[in-house]
């Protein structure tokens, strides 16, 4: 029987009337330490799109650090959006999203975060149009939850351990990525294996090198992790000619992730057997559809998957998540934790974690609605506008 609400909503027009970006900031439980910076907060750019119809889309563009990961800020997209995507977007039938986007992407050179938070705008509010989630959408999901990675990033031994065995006690994570990079190669590997020796068969642990490795240290670090029982090694070197070079040579997984900046790049590794595995991340992508693209040719090129993060919050996760529940191939999981790193909640409902894995809402659009008054608390123009007011 045909969905006369999807017929309907598709037949009437429903054009953009208005743009809004907020700059939203919020604490972390713990400082999260990368190879390149050191996250004591997380702040979210936050993009609403009205539509003449009453439907809201919201989209969400974070990065790691700042500008410490890339040439993206949550500060700048939102500047990029306000000046330059909204003018291209205000008059536009809300229904035509490939349309829309393939628009902005002729007029607007790469900004692919900016780009991936306005195209999951237009999913949501079509997906509250037609009753629809975003999984359908994109072409529907073939499984209803994600196994989700934990990250592990104090930089110390004894509290990642302590860590871990909590969130194997809550059944919350079993799967530990580890960050390392910062120190010696041989300190970072002793890291791994302490953690590795008191896990056991418990837990899986991985790491991320988030490029900081050269290719030397990297051939020395691959052989110390073998031997220290990690199966899986991200971005090990900043560059993808090292990284084709390595990938093989250890008997342990090596995953792309940095390298990979869209459908493109994803092509050019594919094409050299540039990696084990492909850690797919729809803003670095440069959108859900894009984030698709590149799975298709992983699977294309017999390269595996995972799920990555960019340690958004609850918008960009669940997003995600809706793109990922609809790849045929999901090998390596995902890591999409980051909600779990933040100490407020911006949604009514929170996402739900259990058994070590993350459901995929099933409602429309992305599933889930903003806790206005959270927002409203956390929003950075309140708050300085609230300082002001007290000086």
């Amino acid at each position: 029987m045909p969905n006369t609400q999807f017929i309907s909503s598709l037949n009437a027009s429903a054009t953009i009337d208005r743009v809004e970006t907020i700059l939203v900031d919020l604490p972390t439980i713990r400082p999260h330490q990368l190879s390149m910076a050191t996250m004591n907060g997380q702040t979210l750019m936050l993009v609403r799109l009205y539509c003449s119809d009453g439907t809201v889309g919201v989209g969400e563009g974070t990065t790691i650090g700042g500008l410490a990961y890339g040439a993206e800020s949550p500060e700048g997209m939102k500047l990029a959006i306000d000046t330059y995507f909204a003018p291209l977007l205000v008059g536009e039938d809300a229904n035509h999203v490939p349309a829309i986007m393939a628009r902005l992407n002729k007029a607007i050179f790469d900004n692919r975060f900016a780009k991936c938070a306005v195209e999951t705008a237009l999913f949501d509010a079509l997906g509250h149009r037609t009753g629809l989630p975003v999984s359908q959408l994109l072409g529907g999901r073939v499984r209803a939850s994600l196994p989700v990675a934990w990250t592990l990033a104090s930089g110390d031994t004894a509290k990642d351990i302590d860590e871990a065995e909590r969130m194997l006690a809550q059944r919350r994570h079993n799967i530990f990525k580890l960050k390392i990079g910062r120190r010696a190669v041989e300190a970072d590997v002793a890291h791994v294996a302490a953690i590795k020796k008191a896990l056991g068969s418990r837990g899986v642990v991985r790491v991320d090198v988030n490029k900081a490795w050269s290719e030397l240290q990297a051939h020395r670090g691959l052989a110390g992790l073998v031997d220290a029982g990690c199966e899986l090694v991200e971005q090990p070197v900043a560059t993808t000619d090292a990284l084709t070079r390595l990938t093989g040579r250890y008997p342990i997984a090596v995953m792309a992730d940095e390298s990979l900046t869209g459908p493109a790049s994803a092509f050019a590794l594919a094409r050299e057997a540039g990696a084990d595995v492909f850690a797919i991340k729809t803003e670095q992508s440069g959108g859900l559809r894009a984030a698709q693209q590149v799975a298709a040719i992983a699977d294309a090129a017999g390269i595996e998957l995972y799920g990555g993060t960019m340690l958004e919050g609850a918008v960009g996760t669940i997003a995600a998540a809706h793109a990922f529940a609809t790849f045929a191939h999901l090998q390596w999981g995902t890591e999409l934790f980051g909600p779990l790193l933040l100490t407020a909640e911006i949604l009514t409902e929170p996402l739900q974690y259990a058994d070590f894995q993350l459901a995929v809402p099933t409602g429309p659009g992305l599933g889930i609605a903003l806790d206005e008054e959270r927002i409203g608390f956390y929003r950075r123009d309140a708050r300085q506008g609230a300082t002001v007011a007290v000086a």
